[in-house]
């Protein structure tokens, strides 16, 4: 028994016209395959997109350098630029301002400078700068900087004089940490300074400045202070006496001093040294008009007794 209506498969079925074609197989050769995935690795894109365009413009700028006039037009074209944007009038500095610091200071800064006006910004060093101020002994701290209006200003903190150290080779001004600052050549250009003499009393300013400070009672009379081996001080008084002190806890021997000074004023008697190195033991020089005096009195004595 055969089916009325021919199916699409059977054998026998004469063709349709509107039979349906076969269709092109979608999927790529695989050349053109090979080729997607190449196209498709992040090292090839990124050779595509960013080194062969360096490699071609390398390429270009080397074959344009390769000419001399070329490779001096460019630097002179270079060099120009540069020096219009420096000059330009808001980077130009026309002033040097110190605060701060004093007349004689001020010289010197400005003289360590070296500085030619106008000056561009892009051509000062304010480090060097910096470093030069400081290394002014007067000069403590620095700072520098650049105004508006084209002003470069150096803002100075001196040292401030604490004391005078006598030496061999003249009369130095210490400040309280005894760095040096300037020289005196007479102790008379500032008697308002107390006075430190002897080796290493440099190394010891900020003993002598707490001592000074003991001392105050007795300032009219004080002369300075002595360092002696560089480990005590000896404070002289006029007109002619020493207090001499231990090298530990020299500021209670000499509190212990101003007290018996107070209590028994020994200080103001024809004595030439109190000796309070030994502090179970302290003891009383005479100086010479006294000890002759006191052999006077006891050669009488001895003579009255026979």
């Amino acid at each position: 028994m055969q089916p009325l209506i021919a199916t699409r498969n059977d054998p026998r079925a004469a063709p349709r016209r509107d039979a349906v074609k076969p269709r092109n197989d979608p999927a790529p050769s695989r050349a053109a395959y090979r080729m997607q995935r190449v196209m498709l690795t992040p090292i090839y894109r990124l050779s595509l997109r960013v080194l062969l365009p360096f490699v071609l413009g390398l390429s270009v700028v080397g074959l344009y350098m390769s000419d001399a006039e070329r490779r001096d037009a460019v630097t002179l074209g270079i060099i120009d630029l540069r020096n219009q944007i420096e000059t330009r009038p808001e980077f130009m500095v026309r002033l040097l301002a110190v605060d701060g610091a004093s007349a004689e200071i001020e010289s010197d800064i400005r003289e360590i400078a070296q500085l030619d006006f106008p000056l561009s910004t892009f051509d000062l060093d304010l480090d060097a700068l910096r470093e030069r101020v400081i290394s002014l002994p007067a000069v403590a701290e620095a700072r520098v900087r650049i105004r508006q209006q084209g002003v470069l200003e150096v803002a100075v903190t001196e040292r401030v004089p604490a004391i005078l150290w006598r030496k061999r080779s003249g009369i130095q001004v210490l400040d309280p940490a005894g760095v040096a600052i300037g020289e005196l050549s007479s102790r008379t250009l500032r008697p308002d300074l107390p006075l430190i003499a002897g080796h290493g009393a440099n190394a010891a300013v900020e003993e002598a400045l707490d001592l000074l400070r003991i001392v105050a009672p007795l300032r009219d009379r004080l002369r300075g202070f002595v360092r002696v081996g560089e480990r005590r001080w000896d404070v002289v008084l006029y007109p002619d006496l020493r207090i001499m002190l231990p090298d530990a806890q020299p500021d209670l021997a000499l509190e212990r001093a101003i007290a018996l000074h107070e209590a028994q004023d020994v200080l103001n008697r024809d004595v030439a040294a109190l000796d309070l190195r030994l502090a179970a033991r302290p003891t009383i020089r005479m100086n010479a008009k006294a000890l002759d005096r006191w052999r006077e009195i006891k050669d009488m004595v001895v003579e009255t007794s026979n």
